[in-house]
């Protein structure tokens, strides 16, 4: 029995592997440009391992394959029958007529493999249809999946700025991209360039595109790579064509919903299109006959030299830098060549590497540090340094030179290494990093905006001065009142009348009632008399109800005193309960004289309640720093080492205006990516904003000490430093607020030197007046100074690469010296239109275009 279910299983399975179909159907005639459907339908879903078999290049795929599945379930007579199929579909366009063959495919059911039939499609005519339907589709947007693509529709253009040049002189290879269809990704890589120098221009990951015309069509257009190129070879360099693989989205309007729902199907689809980018020949000149000294340079090019000392002892090291800037080769030159007296030891050159490659080709400065050290005294010689190059707009060779350096060397004493002047001394400084952003919110505001000037700062004065004014006469008040013997003794009642009360009690203790009722009386009579300032002599029920009366005191209490009088006048004479009668005149006399005081108090309280209410009230009429904004997004780039986007979000956050902090960030953000011009820039900007912040002192001079000019300030007398460091110990709201605090305690000490009745207080008070007067003064001058230096700003950094100072406003006028990016130059003329008269802060003077630099 076994045995014959067995056979019966392997039989079923044998007839069902056998019914399983693998179906190909498309069009059997189609004309050339016309878009049809290629299908493989399969009646199972259990399957796996499809394959399509090669599919001619005539016919080319649009899109697929894209696969769907259909089920239906179904029941006749109580019997229930089930069939279920899968189809891999094709968009297919024929491109050229002739006739096709498409081989079988192959898909694996229940472990075997099973071949679709062969197709023949035949390509004739163009198609009406697929014209029209080309037609139909819009100018760009997303079109319906299978639609095609069309050279038209999506192509690369290649341009070089030059197709004719010299040898070693730079080409830019642009590759841009016009789209009208959905283009999401695009890869192509540039070939290995025989008989060129290549490097890619580095563009933003994310692409921008623009809508420029052609030929009437509106197309998406995006500068996708370019490279900048340097011929090495001369004749007719090619170009060659590259293909890029590029992804298009489509809209697939016929999916199901059920399927994208249960199947995970979508209503796009991706379409694979390959874009040729055409090829470009380059006629590439010889350099004319070369000169003696020729550097290799092509373009256009300065030179300049710093030497950093003129006056050394012998053994001593000197280090002559010399700088090339300009546009060209700056990376492919020859080392310029120094020529030192004979009994120099000299050194390898070293070389610091400041260029950029940007679309204009390599910009920048090559940066030559000649070490050497004179080994004998006497007056020696540098002669000037030449640079010849060849200048690719005079197509001319041009020979630049430096001055000359006059060197006096002194008398050493022994030998020095070199090792000794460049040994752990520049390894400590170049292991040195600047200091962290400063996180949490910044303070934005207006760059003319300081609370020093404002109406704030003046209401705050002016407060100040009334609160003087109200202690003035409070105070005067009390000196006066002190000396009014009536008050004091006003003052003093409650404690005289308590007195009495306890010699009362006592005497109560004791059973003296007529002592007792004495010693109330002269308490109730001698606390009213005190209290209310009224002469024994004026003293009377009805007076001391009325006064009573006047300050407020409820009836209830001035019945209860007036009893309490009365009670002590009856009961001296009066028989009966002597104890208790003694208890009862004592408790009222005591709650009359508590409630009196608790009344007086209140109306004390009250008094200075409606003075504390009027003073918040003003405080809080007063402007404050609220509204700081948050840049925890910016910090949080920073953090992630994502520096370019911290850039953005610093430099859009001081849209609204002026801040330390963001300044002393944004300078961090370009110091980690090596635009040194801008961290200068930027930490200037926050020093005058905040000058006692010893962070942005501090990254500042790494900054700095990473330019090029090696700059030494002109001396000048000590004085005059010592006030230019106080001045700049804090900004203009801080020397504000210290002027305004200075301003409290010297009011504080006044009314201490004017109401203290100690000697040691009262000089204290004067002298120390004196001082915070004198603070006071100068914290306004100094907050004076920095708010004109904010707002009259005349410092400037250079953001060009190398800038010749000229000794007139005019391009004509004699180079005087060569300034590079990141110097820092005080305006001294700003008159002149297109040019500024500066002064370097070693004394240099000379006129500058303005394009060149960038205000602080």
């Amino acid at each position: 029995m076994r045995r014959a279910s067995v056979l019966f299983a392997f039989i079923m399975a044998v007839i069902v592997a056998a019914a399983q179909r693998l179906v190909a159907d498309a069009p059997a005639e189609v004309a050339v440009g016309e878009q049809f459907r290629l299908t493989y339908t399969v009646n199972t879903q259990n399957v796996n391992g499809f394959r399509v078999g090669t599919i001619p290049a005539e016919l080319e795929v649009l899109m697929g394959p894209s696969t769907s599945s259909q089920s239906s379930f179904q029941m006749v007579n109580g019997h229930t029958s089930s069939s279920s199929s899968i189809t891999y579909t094709y968009i297919i366009c024929a491109n050229k007529a002739g006739t096709y063959s498409i081989p079988a495919a192959h898909i694996s059911v229940g472990g075997k493999t099973i071949a679709s039939n062969q197709l023949r499609i035949k390509v004739s005519g163009t198609s009406r249809q697929g014209a029209q339907g080309q037609q139909g589709q819009g100018e760009g947007g997303l079109r319906p999946a299978g639609s095609r693509i069309s050279g038209s529709d999506l192509f690369i253009k290649v341009s070089a700025n030059k197709r004719r040049v010299h040898e070693q002189e730079p080409i830019l290879l642009t590759y841009k991209v016009y789209t009208l269809v959905d283009l999401t990704s695009l890869k192509g890589n540039m070939p290995d360039l025989k008989g060129f120098h290549t490097q890619e221009v580095q563009l933003p990951q994310q692409k921008s595109y623009k809508i420029e015309t052609v030929n009437g069509r509106p197309y998406r257009t995006v500068t996708w790579s370019q490279y900048v190129m340097f011929p090495q070879i001369t004749g007719k360099l090619e170009i060659p064509s590259i293909t890029f693989d590029g992804i298009v989205i489509q809209q697939n309007r016929d999916v199901d919903p059920f399927e994208a729902f249960f199947n995970g199907g979508s209503g796009y689809v991706e379409v694979k299109k390959k874009i040729k980018a055409p090829g470009l020949t380059i006629q590439v000149d010889p350099l004319p006959a070369r000169p003696a000294g020729f550097s290799g340079g092509v373009g256009s090019f300065t030179i300049s030299a710093q030497l950093n000392k003129t006056d050394i002892k012998a053994n001593n090291p000197v280090t002559l830098r010399v700088i090339v800037s300009g546009r060209g080769n700056l990376k492919l030159i020859k080392k310029p060549e120094v020529k030192f007296p004979k009994d120099f030891d000299t050194y390898d050159a070293k070389v610091t590497d400041k260029t950029k490659l940007t679309s204009n080709g390599v910009e920048g400065n090559m940066v030559y540090d000649f070490l050497a050290v004179p080994r004998n005294q006497g007056k020696y010689e540098i002669p000037p340094i030449e640079f010849v190059y060849y200048d690719t707009e005079a197509n001319a060779y041009k020979t630049v030179k430096t001055q000359a350096f006059t060197l006096n060397v002194a008398k050493g004493s022994g030998s020095a290494s070199v090792s000794d002047y460049t040994g752990d001394a520049a390894d400590d400084q170049l292991n040195k990093d600047i200091r962290g952003i400063k996180t949490g919110d910044a303070d934005v505001h207006d760059i003319g905006d300081f609370f020093f000037g404002s109406t704030a700062y003046w209401v705050a004065m002016c407060v100040l001065a009334a609160i003087f004014v109200s202690l003035f006469v409070v105070f005067r008040h009390r000196a006066i009142a002190n000396a009014n013997i009536d008050r004091m003794r006003g003052k003093k009642a409650n404690k005289v009348a308590t007195k009495r009360l306890k010699k009362a009690n006592r005497l109560m203790l004791d059973g003296k009632a007529s002592l007792f009722y004495d010693e109330v009386l002269r308490a109730l009579w001698g606390y009213v008399g005190d209290k209310l300032s009224i002469p024994v002599e004026k003293l009377s029920r009805e007076n001391i109800s009325q006064r009573l009366a006047e300050r407020s005191v409820g009836d209830e209490t001035i019945a209860l005193f007036i009893g309490a009088l009365d009670e002590c006048e009856f009961e001296r004479y009066a028989p009966g309960d002597v104890k208790g009668n003694m208890s009862k005149t004592f408790e009222a006399a005591m709650t009359a004289i508590m409630r009196i005081e608790e009344t007086m108090k209140k109306r004390k309280k009250s008094a200075a309640a409606t003075a504390t209410v009027l003073l918040l009230a003003l405080m809080a009429w007063l402007p404050s720093d609220a509204g700081a904004i948050t840049k925890a997004n910016a910090d949080s780039a920073y953090a992630r080492q994502q520096y370019q986007q911290a850039i953005k979000d610093y430099e859009e956050l001081l849209h609204d205006g002026v801040s330390a902090e963001l300044y002393y960030n944004l300078g961090n953000a370009y110091y980690r990516t090596d635009n040194i011009t801008r961290a200068v820039l930027n930490y200037e900007r926050a020093l005058l904003l905040s000058p006692g912040d010893g962070d942005i002192r501090f990254n500042l001079q790494m900054a700095r000490s990473k330019t090029i000019d090696k700059i030494t300030p002109e001396s000048e007398m000590f004085f005059v430093t010592w006030y230019h460091a106080l001045v700049n110990i804090m900004s203009v709201d801080g020397w504000a607020r210290t002027a305004l605090v200075s301003f409290a305690l010297a009011i504080v000490l006044a009314l201490a030197y004017l109401f203290s009745a100690r000697i040691w207080v009262r000089k204290v008070g004067f002298f120390g007046g004196l001082a915070f007067i004198a603070v006071f003064i100068l914290a306004n001058l100094f907050a004076y100074q920095q708010r004109q230096e904010l707002v009259n700003r005349t410092g400037a950094i250079i953001i060009s690469s190398a800038v010749p100072v000229k000794s007139t406003p005019s391009k004509s006028g004699t180079d005087l010296f060569i300034l590079h990016e990141g110097t820092k130059v005080e305006i001294t003329d700003g008159t002149m239109r297109g040019w500024k008269e500066i002064r370097v802060a070693d004394g240099k003077e000379g006129w500058i275009e303005t394009s060149k630099i960038e205000i602080i």
